[in-house]
């Protein structure tokens, strides 16, 4: 019997997939409202029709359902009988508290606030300025310190878009020769618990400003190490804990300029002893034009809180400007490397 081929589907035209590309921003839109309205929280007992939400939910329930139809287009409901809806597979993972805060992150990246910073993305082009600033009139880290429920909210994106990263650092990198690991600008200790997890023979300093580190106990509970974690409020624009074997700084220096990193350097270079290595967890950019998710964050950088990624050679040239020397960049099963670097 002759053996069938299957011929692959030809890649659809180019303006096809532009146009693909400028429509994505509408699924974005129906996913994080699909978040917003909390639907999997409210289908997560069994089948409900939009009529049976609309009304605790002050909602027009004939939107509501060709809302609730397009989003199982998508794969995260499925419609049965009488219009009612459950959760797919997909759609569990939306729930509140699911693994992978995938609900979080959705409410975060279809925000008013976050959205009104890539609304002025022409603005960061034509000045290298935030977006984010010129639409709210202050920095993006100063208007999460004014707004405790979005900085939650920004704290456990943080979790969902980079979720894979913590376990994928903590086993490509040894961190069991260390005695104490300090995470500046940890947040709520997702990469230290992570590491800490790993190896048992360390302990943790997380480090980061007090309405950051207010949600850290819970995680560090949740994940078995808060009694091998010390956690200290402070700003590292101002200084950074001495005593630290590693210093670990994980989606910090893409935060920001070469100016404010080299501050930030400083810092970690006056804690630092001689021996001490410095870790700067980041997506370290090819230098050739393949895609790679970095590139996309790159422009998020730009237009939310005027950082950026860097190249291998760019990270270099800014250790060498702060008294440091670039020792290696470890690779991990993840979009992020390790950069190693120690004291010049």
């Amino acid at each position: 019997m002759a053996e069938s081929v299957q011929a692959a589907a030809p890649s659809p035209p180019p303006h096809v997939q532009l146009i693909q590309m400028g429509t994505g921003a509408a699924v974005a839109h129906v996913v994080h409202i699909a978040a917003k309205l909390g639907l999997a929280d409210l289908l997560a007992d069994g089948p409900r029709s939009a009529a049976e939400l609309a009304g605790p939910l002050v909602l027009h329930a004939p939107s509501l359902h060709r809302l609730m139809r397009t989003i199982a287009s998508l794969g995260l409901l499925t419609e049965g009988e009488a219009q009612r809806f459950s959760l797919t597979k997909l759609g569990e993972a939306l729930k509140t508290g699911a693994p992978g805060s995938a609900r979080a992150t959705l409410l975060m990246t279809g925000s008013s606030w976050v959205g009104t910073g890539f609304a002025n993305i022409l603005h960061s082009v034509q000045t290298g300025r935030t977006g984010f600033e010129k639409a709210l009139g202050m920095p993006f880290f100063d208007y999460l310190a004014e707004h405790p429920e979005d900085a939650s909210v920004f704290s456990e994106a943080m979790v969902g878009l980079h979720g894979a990263e913590p376990p994928a650092v903590a086993a490509a990198y040894d961190f069991s020769p260390f005695r104490t690991v300090v995470d500046v600008g940890g947040a709520t200790g997702n990469m230290l618990a992570a590491i800490l997890a790993r190896h048992p023979e360390p302990r943790g300093l997380l480090f980061d400003r007090p309405h950051v580190v207010v949600d850290a106990t819970k995680l560090l509970k949740a994940n078995g190490v808060v009694d091998r974690v010390t956690i200290e409020a402070g700003d590292f624009f101002q200084t950074v804990p001495t005593g630290g074997d590693a210093y670990i700084l994980s989606h910090i220096l893409h935060d920001w300029n070469d100016e404010q990193c080299l501050t930030i350097l400083g810092h970690c270079r006056e804690a630092m002893k001689p021996d001490a290595r410095l870790l700067i967890v980041e997506m370290v950019l090819p230098p050739d034009d393949a895609p790679h998710p970095g590139k996309i964050l790159d422009m998020v950088m730009l237009v939310l809180v005027g950082g950026q990624e860097r190249t291998e050679a760019e990270y270099a040239h800014l250790l060498d400007k702060a008294g440091f020397r670039l020792n290696r960049v470890v690779a991990t099963q993840s979009p992020v490397s390790v950069v190693e670097a120690v004291l010049a």
